[in-house]
């Protein structure tokens, strides 16, 4: 499968990133993987890092609320990278071909 923004094909997670979100360089100070997890984490490990992400958003949050323009973009940024699934999460599923199943 490939997967397209705009007219443009990106090959990798990190392209299809650069082309949706409009990136040239990623914002320094945000730990990219804090807020998308990486493959393969442990349940209490997940939560964990959710809880640390949420606690960091919740600060980017009242920090641009108080006039920190650049803490409030952070925080939109970061509250993007959550809803994001990687490339990787959906292609390490496999599909079957219909005429393997039972049925067959």
């Amino acid at each position: 499968m490939r997967t397209y923004v705009g007219e443009q094909q990106a090959a990798t997670a990190f392209e299809f990133e650069e082309l949706a979100l409009g990136f040239e360089e990623l914002p320094e100070g945000i730990d990219r993987e804090l807020f998308l997890g990486r493959p393969g984490e442990a349940p209490e490990e997940r939560v964990a890092r959710l809880d640390v992400a949420c606690e960091a958003l919740k600060d980017m949050r009242e920090r641009g609320e108080n006039g920190d323009e650049i803490a409030a973009w952070d925080a939109l940024y970061a509250e993007a990278l959550t809803r994001t699934i990687p490339l990787l999460r959906s292609a390490t599923r496999r599909r079957r071909a219909p005429w393997t199943g039972e049925a067959a």
